[in-house]
Parts: structure tokens; C-alpha cells; sequence
């Protein structure tokens, strides 16, 4: 868990939570950009993730210990004494919603880009493991096979990605169907809407997930205000591809107009 302040007078806390597979040294660039605009970060490793990758070579968390990770980020942010975003990228974004609907905290708005809300790219064996049970372990390991090329074809942002710590998409069958679940839950359940202010982008090139289904989500929720962005030529990885100087603006003037409705003056 690491904190990056803002660069002269703070106007926000932003908390980032990463997709799966990634660790937080994938979004420097993005870091940066928030503290050059005056607002603080918040952001660590999901569990399993970062450093504990070197030793886990196999993904096998579970739901809870990301929800405890992602309530353990925001007692942090909320020290501050100031109002805190919420960004979620892929999974991350995934997980903030569920962390949102289960806990009430103070959160000024939430930003989620290409969301988690189903998934396009599924093994055969990941096939037969959603629907036979019983006949695989929970414990067999499978790949979703979620190659960097298929998040980002910016050699920049690809470049970005590139480290000493491992990168790998295998996930236990016990832990995708807990992920599976959540899914599924997030977008048949019609109570329980979020209504805090919401921005969702999505990437029209997207090869990993259905951006029909998450726009479809948006536009059931209760929030006071609901901002829709669809990048027509990036890829998964928002902030790793060609548009994403223009992406970081499109977030900023919507956490500038929240704070705005909040009371706040912001030059």
C-alpha cells in the first residue's frame, strides 16, 4: 500500500484499483498525471498480486480478501479528510462496485474504466469447468490466456507493463467461478443501485469484454449524475493506450465538476 501527494494544495484523494494479473508499477503514468493536477493517490497490489506474484504462480484469491484489501485502501484515503474518487480499471473496477454496494463509506464518485461485467474470452476447459461442477477440482488451474497484446497496442503503454515481476493469467477454477459469480450477480440484480456519481469508459476495441453488457449496466443504475464515454480506438487498457492523454482529461473534468457540485472551487 503506498500514497502519492499531490504536487502543491491537494483538491482530492484518488484511490486506483488495478485489474487482474497487473500490479500498481503499471500506473506511473498515471500517478503522475493526478498528482500533477493536484490530487492525492492511494494504491497497492490486490492480494496475490505485485511481489506476492513472484511466489503465487497460480491465482487463487478469493472475493473477500479483495473487498478487506479495497476497505484497507479507503480507511487510508479517507485520512485525508477530503473527498476521495475511486478508480477502478478491468477486475478493479469490478471489485469497487461490489465494495460500494456492500459498504457505506464516503466516496465523491466513481470512475470505472472497461469494467469487468462479462467476460469475452473463455477457454475450453474453463467452458466445461462453469458447467460440470463436479467434475473439475477446485484447485485445477486454468488460463484465461489474456495476452498484453490484447490489452493495449500502444508499444508505449505496452513497454509500460514489461518488468521483473511476472505476469501470468492463471487462476484456480475455484477462484474464477467466485469471479464468475460476482459477474453475474453485479448484472441481474435490478435493487441495490449505486447512486454516487459515475463515470464508466469503455474501449470500442476491447477484445476482453462485452461493453454491451456494461453499458446496459450503467443505464440501470439510480445515480445523480452518469457520464458514458466509448474510446472508439483503444484497447482493454485505457491508460495504456494511444488516446489515454485524452482519457486522463475526460477524468479529470468529471471529478473537477463533482468536486464543483460539492462546493468546492476549482480553477
Amino acid at each position: 500500500m503506498w500514497k502519492w501527494e499531490a504536487e502543491g494544495k491537494p483538491k482530492a484523494v484518488v484511490v486506483i484499483i488495478h485489474s487482474a494479473f497487473e500490479h500498481h508499477q503499471w500506473y506511473a503514468w498515471l500517478i503522475e498525471q493526478f498528482r500533477s493536477e493536484g490530487y492525492h493517490v492511494v494504491m497497492g497490489d490486490l492480494p496475490g498480486h505485485g511481489e506476492d506474484a513472484k511466489y503465487n504462480r497460480v491465482h487463487d484469491e478469493t472475493v473477500v480478501e479483495y473487498m478487506l484489501y479495497i476497505k484497507h485502501l479507503m480507511q487510508i484515503a479517507l485520512t485525508y479528510g477530503m473527498p476521495v474518487f475511486i478508480l477502478g480499471q478491468g477486475l478493479g473496477g469490478t471489485l469497487a462496485i461490489q465494495f460500494l454496494k456492500k459498504n457505506k463509506v464516503e466516496c465523491a464518485g466513481l470512475i470505472l474504466s472497461s469494467p469487468w461485467l462479462h467476460l469475452k474470452k473463455k477457454t475450453n476447459l474453463l467452458t466445461n469447468a462453469l458447467t460440470s461442477l463436479g467434475t473439475i477440482t477446485p484447485k485445477k488451474k486454468i488460463s484465461l490466456d489474456l495476452d498484453k497484446k490484447l490489452l493495449t497496442r500502444h508499444l508505449e503503454g505496452y513497454h509500460e507493463m514489461t518488468g521483473e515481476l511476472p505476469y501470468n493469467s492463471n487462476i484456480t477454477v475455484r477462484s474464477f467461478r467466485s469471479l464468475q459469480q460476482l459477474m453475474k450477480n453485479l448484472t441481474t440484480q435490478e435493487e441495490s443501485s449505486l447512486s454516487l456519481p459515475l463515470l464508466m469508459m469503455t474501449a470500442q476495441q476491447d477484445k476482453i469484454t462485452d461493453v454491451k453488457i456494461s453499458k446496459k449496466w450503467l443505464l440501470q443504475q439510480g445515480a445523480s449524475e452518469i457520464h458514458y464515454k466509448d474510446w472508439a480506438y483503444s484497447y482493454h487498457n485505457l491508460f495504456h493506450d494511444q488516446e489515454r492523454e485524452l482519457v486522463f482529461i475526460y477524468v479529470k473534468d468529471f471529478m473537477n465538476n463533482v468536486m464543483r457540485s460539492l462546493g468546492y472551487i476549482i480553477k
